[in-house]
């Protein structure tokens, strides 16, 4: 397994379309990439952080060619919502002992 954590700094005012809008690309993802999902974490006022997961790295480097037409919109969306968005680590799993929430 393959996790990803992007760090987010938001706009004032803008924090419940930036949700919606990651929401709406983690689930694109999800469905027409491969995505295992994310977490969205709220660190301050206006930073977010995103812990997603992927099954491989292969799998994360390969993604965004599937994505329907529709994800360009979401993803500008997000980008104008966002003072910050940066790749904060890219990271092998070692051990997982998260419990899911269907677990």
């Amino acid at each position: 397994m393959f996790s990803v954590i992007y760090s987010f700094t938001i706009k004032p005012g803008h924090e419940t379309s930036f949700i919606e809008a990651w929401k709406e690309m983690t689930l694109l993802i999800q469905h027409h990439e491969g995505g295992l999902g994310s977490r969205l974490h709220k660190q301050s006022e206006l930073k977010y952080i995103a812990c997603t997961q992927w099954p491989d790295r292969e799998t994360w480097e390969n993604a965004g060619n599937k994505l329907p037409e529709n994800a360009n919109n979401i993803r500008d969306k997000m980008r104008i919502c966002c003072e910050n968005m940066e790749t904060a680590f890219e990271l092998d799993v070692v051990e997982d002992l998260l419990i899911g929430m269907n677990n």
